[in-house]
């Protein structure tokens, strides 16, 4: 059994919210991974979409698999550094805002 893996460390989403899409594709079929993330409207669906079109690439390229067979078995989303920003707050003090970040691991096997 072949295993590909694909990574994207940093993107600029909260994990929380790109966990919502990785749930909806876990375990599927490529081609229904692909068409579920084409008609998303959520912002991590494009993110998640390129990570695993990287990994049917790698697929393809290095081992020489055959693309319609393969499915998605295992996504993992784990939380990334929190950019720290400052933002302008009442009487002349300042708020912290944290820019979630995450790293998406997609796996391939047949």
């Amino acid at each position: 059994m072949m295993e590909v893996k694909a990574m994207h460390r940093g993107a600029r989403i909260s994990a929380q919210k790109t966990r919502l899409v990785a749930d909806q594709i876990r375990g599927l079929p490529i081609a229904r991974a692909m068409n579920i993330l084409n008609f998303s409207p959520k912002k991590a669906a494009v993110i998640v979409k390129k990570v695993v079109e990287s990994a049917m690439a790698n697929a393809e390229h290095n081992n020489g698999a055959d693309i319609d067979e393969l499915k998605i078995s295992a996504i993992i989303i784990d939380k990334g550094t929190s950019l720290k920003r400052f933002t302008a707050s009442a009487k002349g003090r300042g708020n912290q805002i944290e820019k979630q970040t995450c790293h998406i691991s997609v796996t391939l096997s047949n």
